[in-house]
């Protein structure tokens, strides 16, 4: 089938980095992929390598936004990313299809990923198109998300073998972040975040090596730290702009990661290993609601109680209390458990095909 996949990139790289990852695995899953999207720059470090490691052919057509017009004949499937809103003069040609002998396409809203229970009740749910360029579509809501019932989560068919196969003692050293003996390696992706000197202090306590994503997080280390490369016991290696499959090795050799957004969010999921989310804020503190239920799914999932919601609730600044983290063997334990349900569940790629070909 031919997925048309829209994008709009807001500010950072969450949408395009999640919408990336589906065009990519749809592909290498055989189908026609066209990603619009209106500013395309980040994929020339988050793409780099097309996924060549992850030894699958991935061929995806990126496509300016401004090139959707009414010239363009949609695909079989038509998937509005975050509610991006598509462009009218493509919502019309699809509308028009449904006089000609072609279906229309299956529209598809693909939704923010939440553990909130209103996600599982609009799972799959119809929106019937009543007005505008689109009046007499349907449009269906999709719903990622970690519970039977929801949509799922993205794992490419092939994620557990390269993790076995991943050495990540050699990936540290060929990329310059070698570890000395005894060290816990964290990775540290983030936000602007004013109790970043504070969570370096606490790290710094025993032996560290501290992985810094480029951007953001190598910014405000280099703010804090300046030319030095050590602060007590913690060590500071500073990464480049990474590939996917790149940012995928970084998790997979750390014991600790810190991450933010969506995609290195679910990606720290999938790596097994403790991990802390600062979540993208909003004005009207809808996000606390939206931490607190993952940190609720997680801890009932994996029978723990109180073990995130301190240290992650400090990280996002809901409350002034240290930022103490939980004891590693529970943690890495609690991880592991809730990788293994999330892994009993069918990936999104598999739900969202299943999908389309039933409502063809």
């Amino acid at each position: 089938m031919l997925f048309d996949v829209f994008c709009r990139v807001i500010d950072n790289f969450g949408d395009i980095g999640v919408c990336w990852r589906l065009a990519a695995d749809l592909s290498a899953r055989g189908e026609q992929v066209r990603l619009w999207v209106d500013d395309a720059s980040a994929l020339h470090w988050m793409a780099a390598d097309a996924l060549g490691s992850v030894s699958v052919s991935v061929s995806v057509s990126v496509m300016p936004w401004s090139k959707a017009d009414g010239t363009v004949q949609p695909g079989d499937v038509v998937i509005e990313a975050f509610g991006c809103e598509l462009p009218a003069a493509f919502v019309q040609a699809m509308s028009c299809m449904k006089g000609a002998c072609a279906a229309p396409p299956v529209w598809i809203n693909l939704e923010y990923l939440t553990a909130e229970p209103y996600a599982l009740r609009s799972h799959a749910l119809k929106s019937p198109q009543l007005s505008g360029p689109g009046a007499g579509l349907n449009k269906w809501f999709f719903y990622p998300g970690f519970q039977s019932g929801s949509g799922g989560l993205l794992r490419e068919a092939n994620l557990l073998a390269r993790q076995q196969a991943f050495n990540a003692a050699s990936w540290l050293a060929e990329n310059g972040c070698a570890s000395h003996s005894g060290e816990r390696i964290v990775s540290l992706f983030c936000y602007d975040n004013p109790r970043l000197p504070e969570l370096l202090a606490a790290l710094s306590d025993q032996l560290t090596l501290l992985l810094v994503t480029a951007g953001s997080a190598t910014q405000q280390v280099q703010q804090i730290m300046g030319a030095a490369q050590n602060i007590g016991e913690l060590r500071v290696c500073y990464l480049p702009w990474l590939s996917q499959t790149d940012y995928d090795q970084v998790l997979w050799a750390s014991d600790l990661n810190f991450v933010r957004g969506e995609d290195s969010f679910v990606r720290a999921q999938w790596a097994g290993k403790p991990f802390v989310w600062q979540i993208y804020p909003q004005q009207d503190d809808a996000h606390a609601a939206k931490l607190r239920a993952f940190v609720n799914a997680f801890e009932n999932t994996s029978q723990v109680r109180d073990l995130l919601w301190p240290a992650w609730s400090a990280w996002n600044r809901l409350t002034a209390a240290p930022i103490a983290l939980p004891a590693t063997a529970k943690w890495q334990a609690a991880s592991h458990a809730w990788r293994g349900h999330l892994l009993a569940q069918t990936d999104l790629t598999s739900q969202l095909q299943s999908f389309v070909a039933e409502r063809r």
